[in-house]
């Protein structure tokens, strides 16, 4: 009776914790509601008629809404970079693309990177870096005492690292907190995990007592773990604007410290090519008489939102013989739900496996709306930010960094609650509205996408970034400060 009790106790103490966060979280929730009205205005308005120069640690929103010379600076940069593991080209996970895209960029356009990791696919970056490699640990990570040898060693030289940057937690914190010229950027933290962890746990649809279940509350502990030791690293990158406001209220870092650059894809890959979407359509065999062509793409996992879609398919296909006959499914990726998706025994579901980059095009452009049913509320999903650019609508689940940061708006797509009945309502709603609406939708979503969303835009940002936290007072040049561009 007694284990009982201090059980109880214990979960009554989490919860009393969680209650307190999200209670904090409410003024990011009405904040975010401003901002698409009144707040949206007023910030246009000033930008456009703010002459003077900006402080750009303290700017607000996104670095990507700002315009940064395309030209290299005159400055170039000796870059040390921590990720866990190097990325094959085309199989990479959210982090590994995002470290891809970005620093193949960056030594594009001149700079020296130095890449701490435990793999490496030379072949998927061309352009010759420093790669210095070390064995993972048991559990997958970068081991520090050697990482950290390897980094002082190459930092001995004639010329130290001007930045630092480690995507998530490749470099610890233990490490990092006497660098003052570092920048990590984080793909997901514990706090918007909660968000996931409570969806996951209503569709569960069990009376169990949450007691004997103690993610919750574990993860409660996760958030004050980061919220401990977060502020040892100097400068933090939030890839969504609701993972930034989070940084700054809930983990209370000095918003001269938390900086939004928004993810970005290659826009030379990822554009319109009416073409390349007949052949892929036409080596599919989908003839041109199917009303609508939905697509997914990524791992077909469940966090990821695959049985909820799974489920809201096999439902409507059972009652709407109009729907199954005349909407095409592709699903791009591998992981156990393409299998279960094989099994919907209807012709009109085609599982395509895994694509290259080159072939994700072709299946954007065959498409008529892209759907993410995820259920982690962490980062931007890149599948997102490529549909965006190939000039196509979106439909996906309704957490605050896809709300916040990609479709802001019903002139760019669709959201929806995470349940069954909220799901097949939305992919009525697509079907009702057609292929006119969709792709006008469309144009609008890219017309946003390429303002934002671009490889172009996101190595822009994160170039100035490095560049500022790198600067001293001995330059001639500040930085940090932003001159707006004039035509």
């Amino acid at each position: 009776m007694a284990k009982d009790q201090t059980g109880f106790s214990s979960f009554r103490f989490c919860c009393c914790i969680l209650v307190f966060l999200f209670a904090l979280s409410s003024i990011p929730l009405l904040y975010w509601s401003c901002f698409f009205g009144y707040g949206y205005y007023y910030i246009q308005t000033t930008m456009s008629n703010e002459n003077r120069s900006t402080n750009l640690l303290r700017f607000p929103k996104a670095w990507n809404h700002l315009d940064f010379s395309s030209q290299p600076p005159q400055r170039l940069l000796k870059i040390a970079l921590f990720v866990k593991k190097w990325p094959d080209e085309n199989q990479a996970g959210g982090l590994e693309r995002h470290a891809l895209t970005l620093h193949v960029a960056l030594a594009k356009r001149g700079h020296e990177l130095h890449i701490f990791t435990a793999s490496s696919s030379n072949s998927s970056f061309p352009l010759y870096p420093h790669f210095h490699i070390s064995r993972p640990t048991a559990a997958g990570y970068l081991d520090q005492a050697v990482v950290w040898k390897q980094f002082q060693a190459a930092n001995a030289t004639k010329r130290p690292f001007d930045v630092i940057h480690t995507e998530s937690v490749g470099l610890r914190h233990t490490r990092s907190k006497n660098l003052k010229n570092l920048a990590v950027s984080w793909h997901g933290i514990a706090y918007e995990t909660l968000h996931s962890d409570i969806i996951q746990e209503l569709l569960r649809n069990t009376t169990d007592d949450p007691v004997k279940s103690p993610a919750l509350s574990e993860r409660v502990k996760k958030v004050i773990e980061e919220v401990k030791f977060f502020p040892n690293y100097a400068h933090h990158v939030a890839t969504s604007d609701h993972a930034g406001d989070v940084l700054k209220r809930i983990y209370m870092i000095p918003e001269e410290r938390v900086h939004v650059i928004l993810n970005g894809v290659n826009e030379e890959i990822f554009k319109p090519d009416v073409s390349k979407g007949n052949a892929f359509k036409s080596n599919l065999g989908i003839p041109e008489s199917k009303s609508l062509i939905v697509g997914l793409a990524g791992r077909l996992v469940k966090d990821k939102g695959h049985p909820l879609m799974f489920e809201a398919l096999q439902q409507i296909f059972n009652e709407n013989s109009t729907f199954r006959d005349n909407v095409i499914v592709l699903v791009a990726g591998n992981g156990p739900w393409g299998t279960r998706y094989k099994g919907l025994g209807s012709n009109n579901v085609m599982v395509l496996g895994p694509l290259e980059q080159d072939q994700l095009a072709g299946f954007y452009n065959a498409i008529d709306v892209f759907i993410n049913p995820t259920l982690r509320a962490q980062g931007l999903d890149h599948t997102l930010l490529e549909a965006i650019l190939t000039g196509k609508p979106l439909m996906a689940t309704k957490l605050a960094s896809i709300t916040g940061s990609i479709i802001v708006s019903q002139e760019m797509g669709y959201t929806y609650a995470p349940t069954v009945r909220e799901l097949k309502k939305a992919l009525y709603k697509i079907w009702e509205d057609g292929r006119e609406s969709l792709q006008k939708k469309g144009r609008f979503a890219r017309e946003r996408g390429l303002k934002l969303f671009t490889a172009t835009k996101m190595a822009a940002a994160y170039e100035r970034l490095f560049l500022c936290i790198s600067s001293d007072e001995k330059q001639e040049h500040n930085y940090c400060i932003y001159q707006p561009q004039f035509n």
